[in-house]
């Protein structure tokens, strides 16, 4: 048994030392899902002030319907939830709106719309 039934969670060293480092990889995984994550905002941004400058709307319909079949097809592949990569997709695409929104509202009414 490698865990007691003490409830003190003592645990074999082997089995300590794996977790470990399982859970080094998670960690190094995670820092780079949040880099990752970071640069696609970057584009995004530029995006929204490309969108915010040309009066486009900040949402794209067509677009993200495309994205999250194309992001469902990779996660199929990947052997991912198809149905967890859309949420997900879901959740960023909703921030990217967001963010596109405030920078053509910036543009719009607050004192960026005269400097550009």
């Amino acid at each position: 048994m490698t865990i007691s039934n003490t409830g003190t969670g003592d645990v074999d060293p082997a089995v300590r030392q794996e977790l470990e480092r399982l859970r080094d990889s998670i960690d190094n995984i995670d820092a780079a899902v949040v880099h990752m994550l970071a640069e696609r905002f970057k584009c995004t941004q530029q995006v929204g002030r490309l969108k915010a400058r040309h009066q486009l709307p900040p949402a794209d319909p067509a677009r993200e319907a495309r994205q999250i079949e194309r992001l469902r097809r990779l996660a199929e592949n990947a052997k991912l939830d198809p149905a967890f990569a859309e949420k997900f997709l879901g959740f960023i695409i909703a921030e990217v709106i967001r963010h596109h929104e405030s920078i053509a509202g910036d543009r719009v009414g607050g004192p960026s719309a005269t400097a550009g």
